[in-house]
């Protein structure tokens, strides 16, 4: 599954959007976490266990996305964003969300380089049914 920020993905053009997907998860540290983040507070510097817990956050809420997109046959989700909000002290929502797409690679008069991270060329579209 193709996951980008992007509006358009270049060597591929969206023959159809199959709406917005999204994910989200509220997570918590434990009372030990928040004592230690409370003196991190005065002394300054990174609070690890609330990175910890917003990445972790961000890693589940993206599956679920990617979950949602792939039962609708998605082949990317474009324009994904995400969002955090505090729903008490010490758990945080995060909210991903982006549009499930279908692509068709462009065809090229010159072949175009691989590029790591993106997977080989889809049937171009004369090759997709459409409906």
């Amino acid at each position: 599954m193709i996951v980008v920020n992007t509006e358009s993905l270049p060597g591929y053009e969206i023959i159809q959007s199959l709406g917005i997907v999204q994910g989200n998860v509220v997570r918590a540290k434990h009372m030990g976490r928040d004592i230690a983040a409370s003196f991190k507070n005065i002394v300054g510097g990174e609070l690890k266990g609330y990175t910890e817990l917003l990445t972790e956050a961000r890693r589940d809420a993206s599956s679920r996305m990617i979950a949602q997109a792939e039962e609708l046959g998605a082949d990317a989700v474009m324009n994904v964003r995400f969002s955090t909000s505090a729903i008490t002290q010490g758990a945080a929502e995060l909210y991903v969300y982006g549009t499930a797409v279908k692509l068709a690679a462009i065809e090229a008069d010159e072949p175009r380089p691989a590029v790591e991270g993106i997977p080989p060329p889809l049937p171009t579209s004369q090759e997709v049914p459409r409906g």
